[in-house]
């Protein structure tokens, strides 16, 4: 049988013809604005919730320079980092155009903090796993990386991560998360498939970001906010307090800080930390 369109006529090494400066550049003259840089260090938030407490307590501030056609960026401070955070960013193929117009536009560090569904348990929800690599069963990582039944995050990245979560004392689990499209179709069979790969959760972000990450040389690390049994129970998606702000909030701020240590500390492998 011929290759499906997805993996035929890949041409990894070769330059996009349609490229984010590009974009951006039209954007900012259509828009009537002036050039400016993001924050350093950004924040995808699918579910909305951070940015939502965020905005509720008077904590943020649109950023004008940010172009993007489809999202806005909001700017705060916390714990002495500034960040620009972009809410409601679902899916691996958004996500992945919003981590291509950030990194143009003065990224430096990319974290993603998205809600989950437990497969295999760790314990009650809600808690966090660092995800270190992601079942790329979605469409978005095939235009970045060749096949493989993994996107994989950078090791070292996730190792100073891990090693700062254990310094302060903070719960987080690490582990593999499965990747799809479609959450609808998180059928009974899949799901055991997941179970027999040791997949802890279930999401929609982390293969693409990982490919992307991988193929541009971007530093990037997903967490799953583990919330659910995907909705078979009743009183499901439970954050905690504040829809789980604050705790994601303390996880994104100590692996900023794992992200400055190991950058401080780059080999000459080429490790993208």
């Amino acid at each position: 049988m011929p290759k499906p369109p997805i993996l035929a006529g890949k041409d990894f090494a070769a330059p996009s013809v349609f490229e984010p400066e590009n974009l951006l550049r039209e954007a900012r003259r259509q828009k009537n604005l002036a050039s400016a840089s993001v924050p350093e260090i950004c924040v995808l938030d699918p579910d909305g919730d951070i940015v939502r407490t965020l905005c509720k307590a008077g904590r943020t501030r649109r950023s004008e320079g940010w172009a993007c056609y489809h999202t806005d960026l909001y700017e705060f401070e916390h714990l002495g980092e500034r960040f620009g955070i972009i809410g409601c960013a679902v899916g691996a193929s958004f996500a992945v155009l919003l981590a291509e117009q950030l990194f143009v536009s003065g990224c430096r560090f990319l974290v993603s903090m998205t809600s989950a569904g437990q497969i295999v348990p760790q314990g009650p929800t809600p808690y966090f796993i660092l995800i270190d690599k992601a079942l790329r069963d979605e469409g978005t990582s095939y235009h970045y990386l060749p096949p493989a039944d993994f996107a994989e995050a950078d090791a070292g990245l996730v190792e100073a991560a891990m090693n700062a979560f254990a310094a302060e004392g903070q719960p987080m689990y690490r582990g593999a998360s499965w990747t799809t499209d479609a959450p609808f179709r998180e059928t009974a069979s899949a799901i055991e498939r997941c179970r027999a790969l040791n997949t802890l959760a279930v999401e929609m972000e982390a293969a693409a970001l990982y490919a992307f990450a991988r193929a541009r040389r971007r530093p990037i690390l997903c967490f799953a906010h583990v919330t659910n049994q995907m909705a078979v129970i009743e009183g499901d998606f439970e954050k905690g307090e504040a829809d789980g702000s604050a705790a994601s909030l303390d996880v994104i701020a100590t692996v900023v800080r794992a992200w400055r240590g190991a950058a401080l500390c780059r080999d000459s492998s080429g490790s993208v930390i």
